[in-house]
Formats: structure tokens, sequence, C-alpha cells
């Protein structure tokens, strides 16, 4: 897969932190030309678009302080110091989230519309290939991010996370054989998951109960994440008639298409503040899932950047 690169403002395939003062040129530019690898190297291993930029920091940091001369691939040593540290933040956090009130769900990342053409990135980033990423253990997780979305090879994911190649060969396969397990069965197209969404949108605005029905699956499952902050379930709500039940109370909340986690999502309001982002998981032309991040803090960055384009 292509290097991200950075897209329109408030609507990134990545953002991070620029370089703060005290880098040399040759640390500054390699840094800041491989700054969108970095964080979507970050952000898919935590989940986290704060945690990711606190990640970002930490490797300037470190980075600034290395022997340039030393450096014959800036782009793996970057990638290297990045995954160590996305490691520790992410073994701490998930301790943090043994004590999480309430379903945990990824901070929502606004993305570009052309994400969405790039299919692998677009499936690496989603709300439903985030929730499988939370199941791998830390080392797996950065095994499978940098082999199966990023394509690096072996022996540089070894010194990424301190093992052999060998090792990491394992690792890669067994993580591989756990994500295929559990991941969404097919691709939806950028154009099936807007004309899905659309169709949610009209059906939910008007109260149409029996067309919401009719585009959600059975065994249908709605998580909501509100961190304990907010009003929100505690436990997934599972089957069609429930979840549209949950839903039919939305008619009163403004729905603003989006792109979020390279596809389609819908950004709620209510008396102009972000309530909530809600994410669809489509399969078999029908919503199997729902994710819906109410979390304010999960919600500040949106609420940042729809800011700058309103």
């Amino acid at each position: 897969m292509d290097e991200p690169t950075q897209q329109a403002t408030g609507a990134t395939r990545v953002t991070g932190p620029s370089p703060r003062a005290g880098g040399t040129d040759s640390a500054t530019e390699a840094f800041v030309a491989h700054r969108n690898l970095l964080f979507t190297v970050a952000y898919e291993m935590l989940g986290s678009a704060s945690d990711a930029e606190d990640v970002l920091q930490e490797t300037w940091l470190r980075w600034a302080d290395v022997d340039q001369d030393t450096v014959r691939d800036p782009r793996a040593f970057l990638v290297r110091i990045t995954t160590r540290q996305a490691l520790t933040r992410l073994r701490t956090l998930r301790r943090r989230k043994e004590s999480y009130v309430g379903p945990w769900l990824p901070e929502p990342l606004l993305t570009a519309p052309d994400v969405a053409e790039d299919v692998e990135l677009a499936d690496s980033v989603s709300m439903a290939m985030l929730l499988v990423l939370e199941t791998l253990a830390p080392t797996e997780r950065a095994v499978f991010v940098l082999r199966d979305v990023f394509d690096l090879g072996y022996d540089e994911i070894a010194k990424a996370v301190e093992k052999t190649p060998a090792a990491v060969r394992q690792i890669a396969h067994r993580a591989r054989a756990h994500v295929a397990a559990r991941r969404p069965r097919e691709v939806v197209s950028p154009a099936q998951s807007r004309s899905a969404l659309a169709a949610f949108q009209q059906a939910v605005e008007t109260g149409d109960l029996q067309r919401l029905l009719d585009m959600i699956a059975p065994d249908v499952v709605l998580l909501t994440d509100g961190g304990g902050v907010v009003r929100a379930a505690l436990e997934p709500v599972v089957g069609a008639e429930t979840v549209t039940a949950v839903l039919s109370r939305l008619t009163s909340a403004t729905m603003q298409p989006a792109q979020v986690n390279g596809y389609p999502a819908l950004i709620l309001r209510t008396d102009g503040e972000i309530d909530s982002v809600l994410a669809v998981r489509i399969e078999g032309g029908l919503i199997t899932g729902l994710y819906a991040v109410r979390n304010p803090e999960k919600l500040s960055r949106v609420e940042r950047e729809t800011a700058i384009g309103r």
C-alpha cells in the first residue's frame, strides 16, 4: 500500500502534529515526509487519534535526538520508534479499558472522500476492523498492521517489535487467521455504502419504522459508547426490533453525512452540538452493525474539524 498522503482541510487520510522546534533540518524533513504513515500506524494500533498524536510527539522527541548520519533508512527507523511507543501506550490503554463503562468504540476519524476508493486503507481503519483488532494481543496487532496493512518486510517488523523474523512470521500467521475469522465477510463499495446510509437516514428522519426493519439484519447489534459520561446503553443492543425502537428516538437530531474511518457515516447534532457519530456495518445488503460514539472526549476532534468546514 502506498504511504497515506494529506488530503483536504478537516478531512484527511491521516493527520499528525507538526514537529516541535529544535530538530535538525534533515530530521524535520524526514519526519514530515513520513508523518502521515506514522500517524496511521499509531491510530490503527490504538484506535485513538488523540493517543496517536501523543505517540507522534514522543516519536519526534526521540527522533530529534538521533544522529542522522547513523540512520540508513529514516522511514524504517521512524516506524520502529512509533511502533514501540504505540505498543507501550497500547498496553496502558488495555488496562484502562478493563474498567471502561459500557462498550468501548474507537475514536472517530474524519477521512477524505477518496479514502473510500482505497479499499485496503478504508477497510483497515473502519470501525468494524478496529474492533476486530482490539481482540488481538498488542504485539499481534502491531505485526498485523505493519505486515498486512502496510506490507512491511518481516526483518523490518522484527526490529520494530523486538522479535526474531521467524517469530514475527508465526505471529503474523496467527494474527491473520484470527482477523480473517472475525472481519466483515465482504467489502462494500463506496456507492453501496452511500446509498444504504442515505436510505437509513431518510427512514430515521421520517420515522419510517417498517423501512428501517427492512434494511436491518434480524441479528443486528448496536454498540453505544458513552464512556460513563453521557447516557448510553451499557450492553450491546441486539435484534432488529429492539434496535429500531432505539433508532426511532433519533428523529429530533440533525443528521449530517460525513466520511468517517473510510466509510460514509452520520454526525448527529442536537442544539447545534455534536451528540454522536454513527457508523454502520453492511453485509449482504443489510445493516448488521451500528456503532454510536457519544463519549464527548472522543468527539472533540470531529467537533473541531467540522467547525472548520462549517
